[in-house]
């Protein structure tokens, strides 16, 4: 644009027209966040209800979800928001932190790791079969982010306790089934209990607009791809901030096999690698998927912990 045009533009008054329509824009979006990402919603009663239906592995990739280890707390010196490189099998500075901490032996020590410790969060494609806080999201293909309760609810399907039940693949475009988001608030966090999936059918009775849909999809490994994830001097520089400039040891490395706890995580921005420090959109995230204490993972953090103690 050249001056002339700017002054031009000002006499107009267009400027201030567009940069409305760039905020009312951010506004429906949450504040830039990514737009491939959907999330539920709870009405007026505190209650939420979705009908999405879980999809295939897209084109090229095995697995149909993608799992990312994240940290968010906050210390002296500000939030601490940032991807494990534990995720992609690296050592990270916040997990060997922590690992000195809960050796060290000290009740005090071991508190400060739960507080920071890594937490586990999938993705994975869907379709949105009925939404209607946001009716304009039906028909179309999404990203999903969801914690350890509706991963169970998944891996139950597939395999069932009773031998009355039969097993399903609920990620099948024919032999899956939709899947019934009920959400509701219980002792200050989203909870989804009550949420189960439907009788098998399939998703549309049209091959055409299946494969459709199926091109649609996004990348998964994408998500977790090493591009996506800071360096370990960044991480480190960051953590140091965060502790009050206390520095974070790089003696030990982070075990990431057979971990299963889940206690929520914040949304990384896939569009950028820089750290979001907004403090009330991390309440929001913790809330929508921090699961309350009494959840069957606190035994999977204990075991966490005590394998920290064993190495």
């Amino acid at each position: 644009m050249s001056f002339s045009n700017l002054k031009k533009q000002s006499t107009l008054g267009s400027l201030t027209s567009k940069l409305v329509k760039e905020v009312e824009k951010m506004n429906n979006t949450g504040g830039g966040g990514d737009e491939r990402l959907w999330k539920p919603e709870m009405d007026k009663t505190g209650n939420g209800y979705a009908v999405i239906r879980f999809l295939p592995a897209p084109d090229g990739e095995e697995l149909p979800w993608a799992k990312m280890y994240s940290h968010a707390f906050q210390g002296p010196g500000g939030w601490y928001i940032e991807n494990s490189l534990t995720t992609i099998g690296g050592k990270d500075p916040l997990g060997e932190y922590n690992r000195e901490l809960w050796n060290s032996g000290s009740d005090a020590d071991k508190d400060t790791v739960r507080k920071q410790k890594r937490k586990l969060s999938y993705y994975t494609n869907i379709y949105v079969v009925q939404d209607k806080a946001n009716p304009q999201n039906e028909g179309k293909v999404f990203l999903y982010k969801f914690g350890k309760k509706i991963f169970d609810k998944i891996m139950e399907a597939m395999q069932p306790e009773f031998e009355d039940e039969t097993a399903i693949n609920p990620f099948d475009f024919w032999q899956g089934a939709n899947f019934k988001l009920k959400l509701k608030k219980k002792d200050g966090y989203w909870n989804y209990d009550a949420s189960e999936f439907d009788r098998v059918s399939p998703v549309l009775d049209d091959d055409d607009a299946l494969e459709a849909i199926w091109k649609k999809q996004y990348s998964l490994t994408a998500l977790t791809a090493a591009d996506q994830f800071k360096s370990y001097e960044d991480l480190e520089k960051r953590l140091k901030m965060v502790l009050g400039q206390k520095p974070a040891p790089r003696r030990f490395d982070e075990e990431t096999n057979n971990e299963d706890n889940d206690r929520g995580s914040y949304t990384p921005d896939f569009t950028s690698r820089e750290s979001n420090p907004v403090p009330k959109s991390v309440k929001e995230e913790l809330n929508n998927l921090s699961p309350t204490k009494s959840d069957s993972d606190e035994d999977d953090a204990l075991s966490y912990f005590q394998r920290l103690a064993e190495e």
